[in-house]
């Protein structure tokens, strides 16, 4: 049996295109995190020390799929970057997440239209200074 014909039979059986869409999804977080790492120039343990975790644990952030976003977060800034989470539903765009540093507000957006705007309360920043 060709690998074509193998790979056609497999995908045919209940559910299993649900199952390779979770794999993929599971892939494309372990391979970006991973490129970000790499690119940024960082080893595992020095994410690890950044983030004040151990290598093995940032090793386990990089292959699974069950990451907080407060993780996620800690992770992006440890590599130069910041995380930002948005949940699209048809022409609207609600950005839960900003996580840029100094963002003061989540912005509700429509993709059609820029009039449409308007803003909305983001979460307080987890460590916030307390007076």
């Amino acid at each position: 049996m060709s690998m074509k014909a193998w790979e056609e039979k497999v995908l045919q059986a209940p559910g299993a295109p649900d199952r390779v869409g979770v794999i993929e999804d599971e892939l494309r977080l372990a391979a970006g995190l991973t490129a970000l790492r790499e690119q940024a120039g960082l080893s595992q343990r020095a994410v690890a020390k950044l983030i004040g975790v151990s290598q093995p644990r940032v090793a386990a952030i990089e292959r699974s799929s069950n990451v907080t976003i407060d993780v996620l977060a800690q992770y992006a800034r440890a590599v130069g970057g910041h995380l930002e989470v948005s949940v699209v539903k048809g022409q609207d765009k609600v950005t839960l997440f900003p996580g840029a540093p100094g963002a003061a507000q989540a912005r509700r957006t429509s993709r059609s239209s820029s009039e449409s705007r308007r803003r909305v309360p983001a979460p307080a920043a987890p460590n916030a200074a307390k007076s």
